[in-house]
């Protein structure tokens, strides 16, 4: 599974913590996480929960990423921000039953954690038991087991009501601020990460000519 980290602004200084107890979860079970920042708070591309949302819909759609881990402040924003696009279904995760709940009831492709609030000591030891449950088993597979046919079957039906609900990505893309598109894909290694990774040509094309 290829895994995305993104911060925002207001917790861009806590990105080389999450990324460290994300890869010691992810590595061994032979995940990659890749890091698209920011990686400090004085990053020249500042991202903005609002772009996180926009960046990982990019990620998510190109299928440059399975799954996003990114969160702001108190991890609502981002939920919110990401949710607002088409294939996206990211959850607000503040603990383990969290994490095991929303990867095995809702099957989702990015989840939003909150970096400040309550992140005091043991901060960082909650984020890596929550990366453990999240990652702990293949998603989807229904909590509890009794209750594994009618979530799948309600998923599939989010799924289709959503894709009613929502703008394809292309169309997002072309019709969103440009400047804001700019500012959300400039990061110091967005060009290295996502290029490589990336697995529908338009999305790459349209980014390339921006």
């Amino acid at each position: 599974m290829k895994i995305a980290l993104i911060n925002e602004n207001s917790q861009a200084a806590k990105n080389p913590l999450v990324e460290s107890c994300l890869k010691k979860v992810v590595e061994p079970m032979g995940h990659t996480v890749y890091n698209y920042g920011m990686y400090t708070a004085e990053d020249a591309c500042q991202l903005t929960y609002v772009k996180a949302g926009l960046l990982t819909a990019i990620l998510i759609n190109a299928k440059a990423a399975d799954f996003v881990v990114t969160g702001c402040g108190t991890g609502e924003g981002a939920m919110l921000a990401c949710n607002v696009f088409p294939n996206v279904l990211c959850g607000h995760i503040e603990d383990v039953e969290d994490a095991f709940m929303f990867a095995q009831i809702n099957d989702g492709n990015a989840a939003a954690f909150p970096f400040a609030k309550k992140f005091g000591w043991g901060g960082e030891l909650t984020l890596t038991y929550a990366f453990e449950k999240l990652f702990s088993q293949e998603f989807g597979g229904g909590y509890p087991p009794e209750r594994a046919e009618p979530e799948q079957r309600n998923k599939k039906i989010l799924d289709g009501v959503k894709a009613i609900t929502t703008k394809d990505m292309m169309t997002i893309l072309r019709e969103i601020d440009q400047d804001f598109l700019r500012e959300t894909i400039s990061g110091e290694k967005f060009a290295e990460l996502f290029y490589p990774n990336c697995q529908v040509p338009e999305i790459a094309d349209y980014l390339k000519a921006l």
